[in-house]
């Protein structure tokens, strides 16, 4: 009975179990919004655990509701419901703000009509619960009308740099932690690293025209969740030393973990999770390089004017 409960606990919604809470969480961010807050205001509305939100896609590092939803915004936007306006932001089309009624079976039969002519068909999976293993079978089957293989929108890059990063001694994420603080303005940046201070791996200082802030700091090279019980402890060890705080991680923060960090009365912690910081890696150029490809387009149309 227990293992039974256990079980039940930690079930996850399908990719198209998905489609209504994500419509419905653009409807509640004013119609668009970020990965992150689309992800954030799902979790709230369906309630999920901490336990649901620690569950990893095969071994990382995103988890498994990261990656369903996905597939879910895919979907929807093959569907016509919503658009990608931005990298990384996601808004609801017209069609998608006059809907009133989602019907799963409709939006998968019409992926698998769209993608039809691909070598494998999309199967029309709305009243089962898909799992990690079949969604990955089904990336590699849905295709464009020009046969490219469709990814789900999160960039590949990042999930290849996490697992290097996931790699590295715990020693070498610290010193590149500091690293990136020194190359956003900190000064002052050590690593302490001091065993039983609470995680407490660094402390820094930001300065800001006149002001100057000490900011403690935790890197935390892991590949799951990070939970509200960390968030206090760390935020624990810093009472009575700053009321400044950063933690770092390869992985992602649970919801309970980004309320506690934002808890009234409670000093505010900043939060970086594993997406961010490849961003930060990539706009400052650490260990990252950007190409840029140059497109030659001929215009006819100017020679004949000659």
């Amino acid at each position: 009975m227990g293992q039974e409960k256990e079980q039940k606990k930690i079930e996850l919604p399908s990719y198209d179990d998905l489609f209504e809470p994500v419509i419905q969480a653009l409807r509640d961010l004013g119609g668009s919004g970020t990965i992150q807050e689309i992800y954030d205001k799902v979790c709230e509305l369906d309630n999920f655990s901490d336990e649901q939100q620690a569950i990893l896609h095969k071994d990382g590092p995103r988890t498994e509701i990261a990656y369903r939803m996905g597939w879910t915004r895919t979907y929807l936007k093959k569907y016509g419901i919503l658009e990608n306006i931005g990298r990384g932001v996601w808004a609801l089309t017209s069609k998608g703000k006059e809907l009133q009624e989602i019907k799963k079976t409709a939006i998968n039969r019409f992926v698998k009509e769209q993608t039809s002519q691909s070598q494998s068909q999309v199967s029309d999976r709305s009243d089962t619960v898909v799992d990690g293993d079949t969604e990955a079978e089904l990336a590699d089957e849905l295709q464009d009308s020009f046969g490219n293989k469709i990814p789900v929108d999160s960039e590949v890059w990042t999930e290849k740099l996490l697992s290097i990063l996931q790699q590295i001694p715990p020693d070498s994420f610290e010193r590149l932690c500091q690293r990136i603080l020194r190359e956003c303005g900190f000064i002052k940046v050590e690593v302490t690293g001091k065993k039983g201070d609470g995680g407490i791996d660094g402390i820094g200082v930001l300065k800001i025209a006149l002001l100057s802030f000490q900011v403690f700091f935790q890197c935390k090279r892991y590949i799951g969740s990070v939970g509200a019980s960390e968030i206090r402890d760390f935020r624990g060890a810093m009472v009575g030393r700053t009321d400044k705080g950063l933690f770092i991680t390869t992985g992602t923060f649970t919801s309970g973990a980004k309320k506690e960090a934002t808890r009234d009365g409670a000093p505010t912690l900043d939060l970086i999770d594993g997406e961010q910081l490849c961003k930060i890696l990539k706009d400052l150029k650490l260990g990252i390089e950007t190409k840029t490809i140059e497109v030659v387009e001929i215009k006819e149309t100017w020679f004949n004017q000659l």
